[in-house]
């Protein structure tokens, strides 16, 4: 499996984060996943985002606030397109949050890599303050929940 940090899905070309940050390119961040279908299903995956983030907030993950921080899976074919829409309604018809999901479900058009320090930002950058309070409570609920996927 490879991930790299990056963004999609608007109309700005080889955006910068700086770009991206102004809320006009139209594109999010996102992670861009190359994995191994006997390893991990798309269905996993799916799993994955759903529980290690907020699809009821509207252009904003926590205090991040813009268009860039909205919750969106872009798919690749239409049987992503259909497993995701089903995860969404299946979500919304069981009432799983207080709030309506807002996630998007759009087609991927082009992945621009951010820029090296973006990548493997945690890893990184575990003790700062933004990491400590936001990524690793996320980081630890993902590890509890899918510790049978990781690797030892």
């Amino acid at each position: 499996m490879k991930v790299e940090s990056g963004f999609s899905g608007g109309t700005t070309k080889n955006p910068s984060y700086k770009d991206v940050c102004t809320g006009t390119t139209g594109h999010a961040e996102v992670c861009n996943i190359y994995y191994d279908t006997s390893k991990i299903s798309y269905d996993e995956l799916l799993a994955a985002f759903w529980q290690c983030h907020n699809p009821t907030e509207l252009n904003r993950q926590g205090n991040d606030v813009g268009t860039q921080y909205r919750s969106v899976i872009f798919y690749h074919n239409e049987k992503q397109k259909q497993l995701a829409g089903q995860y969404k309604k299946k979500l919304t018809d069981e009432k799983v949050f207080d709030k309506p999901v807002v996630t998007e479900i759009s087609p991927f058009a082009s992945f621009y890599k951010a820029e090296d320090y973006h990548q493997n930002y945690y890893n990184q950058n575990g003790s700062e303050s933004y990491c400590q309070f936001v990524v690793k409570p996320k980081v630890e609920k993902f590890q509890k929940v899918f510790k049978d996927k990781l690797k030892h």
